[in-house]
C-alpha cells in the first residue's frame, strides 16, 4: 500500500522559500487568495479548456508550494479537460468535485502550516 501524498510537504515550502518564513507566508497568502479565482474557474458546465486551464495554473502553484496531493488531482483534471473528446459534465463535476475537496483540505493544512511559521517570526522577534 503507498503512503497517500501530503497536503502541504513542509520540506517542500521550506526548500522554495530558502527557509526564509515571512516568504513562506507570503507564499501561502497568495496561494490562499487565488484559491478563491480557481475555484469559481471550474465550472464543470463551461468549456472544458476553462476548467482545465484553471487546474493546471493551481497545478504548477501546488507543485511550488508542496500541495502534493493536490497537484496530482489538478493534474487528472487537466488530463481529462484536454482530451478529445472532452468529458461529459457529469465526470467533469466528478473530476472538479474532488479537486475542491482536496482544495479545502489543502487550504486547512496551508493555515496550520501559516499558523506555525507566524508562531516561528515572533519567537525571533522576541
Amino acid at each position: 500500500m503507498s503512503t497517500p501524498l501530503a497536503l502541504l510537504d513542509r520540506d517542500t515550502l521550506k526548500a522554495m522559500t530558502g527557509g526564509d518564513a515571512s516568504l513562506a507566508l507570503e507564499v501561502i497568502d497568495i496561494f490562499r487568495e487565488q484559491a478563491g479565482l480557481w475555484s469559481r474557474l471550474m465550472d464543470p458546465k463551461a468549456e472544458a479548456r476553462q476548467w482545465a486551464d484553471a487546474v493546471h495554473t493551481m497545478k504548477g502553484t501546488s507543485l511550488s508550494l508542496g500541495a502534493l496531493r493536490l497537484a496530482q488531482a489538478c493534474e487528472r483534471a487537466e488530463k481529462a479537460g484536454r482530451a478529445e473528446p472532452p468529458p461529459s459534465t457529469t465526470a467533469a463535476a466528478v473530476l472538479l468535485g474532488e479537486v475542491r475537496d482536496i482544495l479545502t483540505l489543502t487550504l486547512e493544512e496551508a493555515a496550520k502550516a501559516a499558523y506555525e511559521l507566524a508562531g516561528k517570526g515572533a519567537r525571533r522577534a522576541s
